[in-house]
């Protein structure tokens, strides 16, 4: 069986320490595990391949320039050519599998027009992440290439409810949406597990993964901190990752005189992130209050699986992955009085920390790994039957669950790359 991988994203390094990067790397390596050859396209590479992916064909797609946002976007466009072209070089694939990116649209129209299954995965709205926050020129052709992937994939992975709800607002989508949150690996957490859980580290030490971005409430975290730490001495904040907001946190903490008992990391690579964990005594999740909240957070995934009692904040998909008070605690949005307050609660109840962190690595062993999603991917496509069924897959389109996209694939390969040159020569037309 073979499947191409499509990340046409620039900002996604394929090979990076990004969650989105892991994100894929991991998807990637458990359809490997199954004996499955991966192909992946890539805008962006990101460094050097982990030793185990290293055997993984990579295609280079044109790199997106700096400079303008409009230059960019059309740049960005124009790239769909050139993964037309090479997926039509390497042979016959049996899925396509893409993670939606804003600009992408070839990687559906080339599984349609060959009969086989396209899954499209989608982790964020895009456009309105693009405009809010990066700058967006030409929504409505953006709106134009979401609606034509959407519409064109077999089947659409959303990684949260919310997401799920998002697309449904594109015309015709709302059959094909299937929701896959993210997952973990728990073999990377899985040596001395069980006696690492029984080590109480010393001293308390509260720990937070991400990049530091204000989305993240890490200010409610350091209100937090310091009122835990004002009564608690022997308590110690960890911070492992970096970004745009580190120099307004050391402020902060400087202004409260916790520097000292606080340590940044700053960016880290994957492999040492167990480590750091099995620094922590709990690791926490302080998101903000917000009417948006999409995502499916990485970082609680690796807390739950690592055996950590993890704090949340009550939100999102949060509010189902964690029960409360069973395999985590959750905490309102942005509330740093009930985050203190549970904090507290933990350094009080050492063995009941453990029974939480020991039932959260329960709950990521039977419900959560990448070993798991990546069958379930195969599921969606018709593929359940294994690598030793998929010998005809790419010759009569079986696509089972997602439906006889072979009747599809009539217009044709040469009417699919017509379609796509009428599509470039209207964006490029369009002011």
């Amino acid at each position: 069986m073979r499947i191409a991988y499509i990340c046409a994203d620039p900002g996604i390094p394929v090979f990076g320490q990004k969650g989105c990067s892991i994100h894929v790397q991991e998807v990637i390596r458990a359809w490997l595990k199954l004996g499955i050859q991966v192909e992946l396209f890539a805008t962006r590479i990101g460094g050097e391949p982990p030793p185990d992916l290293a055997d993984v064909i990579v295609h280079c797609l044109p790199s997106i320039p700096k400079g303008e946002i409009a230059a960019r976007e059309q740049a960005a466009l124009s790239a769909n050519l050139d993964l037309r072209i090479a997926l039509e070089n390497n042979g016959i694939f049996n899925l396509v599998y893409e993670r939606y990116s804003l600009w992408s649209f070839t990687g559906m129209d080339y599984a349609k027009s060959m009969g086989i299954p396209g899954i499209l995965e989608v982790n964020a709205p895009l456009i309105e992440e693009q405009a809010k926050h990066r700058g967006l020129v030409n929504r409505r052709l953006a709106e134009q290439v979401a609606q034509q992937v959407f519409s064109t994939a077999s089947a659409i992975i959303a990684v949260s409810e919310e997401i799920k709800t998002y697309i449904e607002t594109y015309p015709g989508v709302s059959k094909r949406v299937y929701v896959i949150a993210n997952g973990v690996n728990p073999d990377r957490f899985s040596v001395d597990i069980e006696s690492a859980l029984s080590i109480q580290p010393e001293p308390f030490t509260v720990g937070f993964v991400g990049t530091l971005k204000p989305w993240h409430g890490l200010s409610v975290l350091v209100e937090a901190f310091d009122t835990l730490h004002q009564k608690y001495e022997n308590t110690r904040l960890l911070i492992v990752g970096d970004g745009p907001e580190r120099d307004n946190l050391v402020t902060e903490l400087s202004a409260r005189e916790l520097l000292e008992v606080t340590h940044f990391t700053g960016a880290v690579t994957p492999d040492t992130i167990p480590k750091l964990l099995a620094k922590m005594t709990v690791a926490v999740a302080p998101y903000p209050h917000q009417s948006d909240f999409y995502f499916s957070p990485l970082k609680v995934y690796e807390y739950m699986a690592a055996g950590l009692p993890v704090v949340a904040s009550r939100i999102g998909q949060l509010r189902e992955l964690i029960e409360d008070e069973i395999n985590g605690l959750l905490c309102p949005p942005g509330d740093a009085v009930a985050l203190a307050a549970t904090l507290e609660r933990l350094y009080h109840n050492p063995e009941w920390g453990k029974q939480l962190g020991k039932a959260a690595r329960q709950t990521i062993q039977h419900h959560h790994t990448w070993d798991a999603i990546a069958k379930r991917l195969l599921e969606i496509a018709g593929m359940a039957g294994g690598v030793e069924e998929m010998g005809k897959i790419g010759e009569i389109g079986e696509i089972g669950e997602i439906g006889k996209m072979g009747e599809m694939g009539e217009i044709g390969k040469m009417g699919e790359i017509g379609k796509m040159g009428e599509m470039k020569q209207y964006f490029s037309n369009d002011k």
